[in-house]
């Protein structure tokens, strides 16, 4: 028998139900919680994703309206996906401009996940067709852009506070392992571009703590000069400077929006390659498969599809 392709290393997909919005009260947030749930409509024991969006210029894609490409996909093979719309949302502008913590609301965004894990029985009892299929001991993390920031803050890094020179952890110990896309890199001196001094948030991240196992997803043609001079190897800080468990996929030709993860054809992604979305889509939920589920062997066989020969869509490197 020839061995299986990485599809059906997860079995054959199964048709995904999405629930929206499912409204979590939360005592002293400016508005409350909004997510959405994505679950396959068949399986049990089924682990939960956490996915945090990111900014960008789009009004709806920076929600839980977002990242469909990969959400569909992760939920048609075996995750119940639960996407918050954080306070940075541009769909909250208008009713959170004035909030104590705005406009980057980082430590917001890190507790919006650890409320979903606190109700996570009332999300799986207020979905239908979801109760008694979640796996609640099996909880992953993925995070794009600034999701991949407030990603690396729940999985340990620390951060010093601007405000008061305090450093700060929110790891949240119910997550297993994660995924950081397009993550913001280090701060210091090469924290340099324009952006930089608007954003002092970004550049206060130490990786040294961050000692979860996660894959880190850069893009080789991702220079976000607005921060850094360092080119694209700064989104390969949360690898060079955590400390292991951690894998780094670095992306062929890929920009920040890597090939287009934030939603179906969206205009503003610079690299729009629905191929590599696709890759990237089975390449990460193997990761997190095979994290969760430590026999098995979906990410090498993934890894071995995608990552080799002259049809790589990137490179793997481990530490």
């Amino acid at each position: 028998m020839s061995a299986p392709t990485t599809t059906d290393a997860f079995g054959a997909p199964a048709p995904v139900l999405s629930f929206s919005p499912l409204v979590l009260p939360v005592p002293g947030r400016p508005v409350d919680l909004q997510v959405r749930v994505s679950a396959p409509a068949t399986g049990t024991d089924l682990p939960v994703i956490l996915l945090s969006h990111g900014h960008g210029p789009s009004n709806n894609l920076s929600s839980l309206n977002g990242y469909a490409p990969l959400v569909n996909f992760w939920a048609a093979r075996g995750f119940v996906v639960v996407q918050p719309t954080h306070l940075t949302s541009s769909t909250l502008t208008h009713l959170v401009a004035d909030a104590p913590g705005a406009p980057d609301f980082w430590r917001s965004r890190a507790e919006d996940m650890t409320h979903v894990l606190d109700r996570l029985d009332v999300i799986e009892n207020a979905v239908p067709q979801l109760a008694g299929r979640i796996d609640h001991a099996k909880i992953a993390l993925a995070g794009h852009s600034l999701g991949g920031f407030t990603a690396a803050l729940l999985l340990g890094a620390g951060l010093t506070d601007p405000d008061t020179g305090n450093v700060v952890h929110l790891v949240e110990p119910r997550i297993k392992a994660g995924v950081l896309l397009a993550a913001p890199g280090r701060g210091g001196d090469v924290f340099n571009g324009p952006m930089a001094a608007q954003w002092p948030i970004v550049g206060a991240v130490d990786f040294s703590t961050m000692t979860a196992p996660a894959l880190v997803v850069a893009g080789d043609k991702d220079d976000s000069r607005h921060f850094t001079d360092m080119g694209p190897a700064w989104h390969c800080d949360p690898y060079t400077l955590a400390p292991g468990p951690k894998t780094l996929l670095t992306l062929f030709d890929a920009e920040h929006g890597l090939g287009g993860i934030a939603g179906y054809d969206a205009a503003e992604t610079t690299d729009e390659n629905p191929a590599r979305v696709a890759a990237l889509a089975q390449l990460t939920a193997a990761y997190l498969h095979s994290q969760l589920h430590p026999n098995s062997l979906t990410w090498q066989t993934t890894c071995e599809e995608l990552t080799s020969g002259p049809d790589a869509v990137g490179h793997v490197e481990t530490k």
